[in-house]
């Protein structure tokens, strides 16, 4: 099937539009000045691949080539693509301390490799037994330390219902030390504790590879989120309006990506439709423009709940998170709230119970100790369990910073947000 035409997609776009960012204390009721932008980029093209070992860099060459040969049909149909990625199976969890010391000259020059194409890969988990682990954490940090572009994670929670807490303590001194080894602590960007994701999800750094080599989307669409609930309508309408956008705007990215699939004989495994938001695009604003109230008002977790119902119905093929992504340092909105004081820890994990991926990239203070941190994390993950979800814990610890400051980044991905309490 070829690709829709780049003239019938922008005629679905022409009328596009994004709210501006909202004033500290009110949200305007009635929006009079909408620009016009593109509202859909992809995030990610992710590809499984099954790779035995990290030497194996034949196949990630050949992984690189065919994310490369995606990326020129989605750019030729005008299509911003920002990252290529690939995930691979848990190359890391089921060897012992002396083969993943072994492992990390390999693993450093995978990520060379990775890094000279622009490409970021992700090894999945590297603890999926609840174990204390005790050598794992510092291997971990280390491994981040020296690589670039390479994503790792520990899982602390089963489909089964079980929780991990001496996993979630292995997790919680991985952060910790990452904290102080990279700069800045940036190392906890490309690190998570996980809960109950599956296989083929294409957001980082969750993302792990089963079975055949396949291929995923994610996608940055919080402008979508956006554009539907600034429509007119009742709010109770407000799911419906956002599922047709979404299935409008979704449907062409569908058809392009199953194309690419059967050309390269991968298994098409669908579009996590999680709006992922920007510094250009943000979720806030988007719940805001529902909610006409700032964000962590009440009504939010209402809101919340809204956009989730139509991730959940969408008529394409779905996978991985399929739902409101809220991380704090990616989303200017979400920054400016948190620095206001309007919402806290307590309150993203009550948002979590309705939407998405759980804790996400949320700044915390840099001396928080390793048993609080891994109480956060069992908190993740109990909910995880309790709600069969998938979600995760990516949590910043800020190098010489309280609860209550500011946190400043020198990061094309983050902005500027007040500390959060961990207690």
């Amino acid at each position: 099937m070829p690709p829709p035409s780049r003239r019938n997609f922008l005629s679905l776009l022409a009328a596009s539009t994004v709210l501006p960012f909202v004033g500290v204390d009110t949200v305007p009721r009635r929006i009079k000045a909408l620009a016009p932008t593109r509202s859909l980029r992809i995030r990610t093209i992710t590809a499984g691949v099954g790779l035995s070992n990290p030497t194996d860099l034949a196949q990630v060459e050949a992984a690189i080539a065919l994310l490369g040969r995606a990326q020129r049909i989605f750019e030729a149909d005008n299509y911003e693509i920002q990252t290529l990625r690939i995930a691979t199976p848990p190359l890391m969890a089921e060897v012992d301390d002396r083969a993943r010391e072994a492992a990390l000259p390999q693993l450093q020059a995978l990520d060379r490799l990775a890094a000279a194409h622009d490409v970021r890969v992700s090894i999945g988990p590297v603890l999926l037994a609840d174990n204390p682990a005790p050598h794992l954490s510092a291997w971990a940090a280390e491994l981040l330390r020296t690589t670039k572009n390479l994503n790792l994670t520990v899982a602390v929670a089963t489909p089964e219902g079980g929780i991990a807490p001496r996993a979630a303590t292995v997790a919680a001194q991985t952060m910790v030390a990452t904290s102080r080894t990279t700069p800045d602590g940036l190392g906890n960007f490309r690190f998570a504790a996980v809960a109950n994701i599956p296989p083929g999800t294409p957001f980082f750094p969750a993302a792990y590879h089963q079975g055949p080599n396949t291929l995923a989307l994610g996608l940055e669409s919080a402008s979508l989120v956006e554009l539907a609930f600034a429509e007119h309508g009742d709010a109770p309408d407000a799911s419906t309006r956002l599922k047709h956008r979404l299935e409008a705007a979704l449907a062409p990215v569908e058809r392009i990506a199953a194309a690419i699939s059967r050309r390269e004989g991968l298994v098409y495994l669908g579009i996590d439709p999680s709006p992922a938001p920007g510094k250009d695009r943000s979720i806030g604003a988007a719940i805001e423009a529902l909610t006409e109230v700032p964000f962590g008002n009440a009504s939010t977790l209402d809101a919340c709940a809204t956009v989730t119902s139509a991730l959940k119905s969408l008529r394409v093929r779905t996978c991985g998170y399929a739902g409101l992504m809220l991380p704090v340092l990616e989303d200017p909105v979400l920054a400016k709230r948190a620095t206001e004081g309007r919402y806290g820890v307590r309150d993203l994990l009550l948002y979590s119970s309705v939407c998405g991926t759980g804790l996400d990239v949320v700044p915390i203070p840099g001396d928080t100790p390793v048993e609080v941190v891994a109480r956060m994390i069992l908190d993740v993950a109990a909910l995880s369990a309790k709600l069969h979800k998938p979600l995760s814990a990516r949590l910043f610890l800020i190098p010489g910073k309280k609860a209550g400051e500011v946190a400043h980044f020198n990061d094309p991905y983050l902005t500027d947000a007040a500390v959060l309490s961990a207690q």
